[in-house]
């Protein structure tokens, strides 16, 4: 029987939640980030004590990505990545009233690095960061729907492209994660979320370190252009959490 057909496979899409507004962070700008005495910026919150080290989970993640005896691999790369798909999916509905057009024109996830989305006839446009990320979990909510790609009936196999599909899954997870680290941490620290946040991240990096998903460029990104959360993963990975 397959492990991931006792998974509901339509969650349906969160509805936008108002982020509370009484009170505010003293010493950061729209971007969360700290800044010094003269108000240069400096580096973000997420990557500030104590929000960096706030998390859920205690020690590494080697045993919760660990596969299970009798799974097998693919089951198990493919309740994760539903799992990863629909939490993520819940915090953004949470943060998504604040994702707007107007504060977010473009699907950032550093100082100098702009997503771009490909279009059906591989074209590269820049997209808000709102209609971005509505395009990706669209996207793969319609791969999670399908038979032929996710099957959920006893007997049914695993395309032989499914490794390149769910490796294309975790890229666009990862551009959500990076665009709600860069731009919305602020909303995530105001709704006191960070653990949550921060386990969930983790556990997706682990896992798909663990399982090369993970591609070291998409995580760090160019030196022109770094990702923001590149640095996070940085200090994570050095102090032994990611390891798996």
């Amino acid at each position: 029987m397959s492990f991931f057909g006792n998974k509901n496979r339509a969650p349906s899409r969160p509805k936008r939640s108002p982020t509370p507004n009484s009170g505010t962070l003293s010493r950061t700008n729209s971007r969360g980030s700290a800044s010094n005495e003269e108000g240069a910026i400096s580096k973000p919150l997420y990557l500030c004590s104590p929000f960096a080290d706030s998390a859920l989970v205690k020690g590494n993640f080697k045993t919760i990505v660990m596969l299970p005896k009798y799974v097998d691999i693919t089951e198990w790369v493919a309740v994760n990545i539903f799992d990863f798909y629909t939490h993520l999916n819940e915090f953004y509905g949470v943060i998504t009233e604040c994702c707007t057009q107007q504060a977010c024109p473009t699907m950032s996830a550093g100082t100098n690095l702009n997503y771009l989305w490909t279009t059906q006839d591989r074209k590269q446009v820049l997209l808000s960061a709102p209609t971005y990320i509505d395009s990706v979990m669209s996207s793969i909510q319609t791969l999670l729907d399908d038979e032929n790609v996710f099957p959920s009936k006893s007997g049914q196999q695993f395309l032989p492209t499914f490794p390149a599909t769910v490796k294309h899954i975790y890229r666009q997870l990862l551009r959500v994660f990076a665009h709600i680290y860069h731009a919305h941490y602020t909303e995530v620290l105001h709704l006191r979320s960070e653990p949550h946040f921060n386990s969930l991240f983790a556990h997706f990096l682990a896992f798909g370190w663990k399982y090369e998903l993970l591609d070291v460029k998409e995580i760090k990104g160019d030196i022109n252009a770094p990702v923001g959360v590149g640095l996070l993963w940085e200090r994570w990975k050095n102090t032994g959490i990611l390891e798996a």
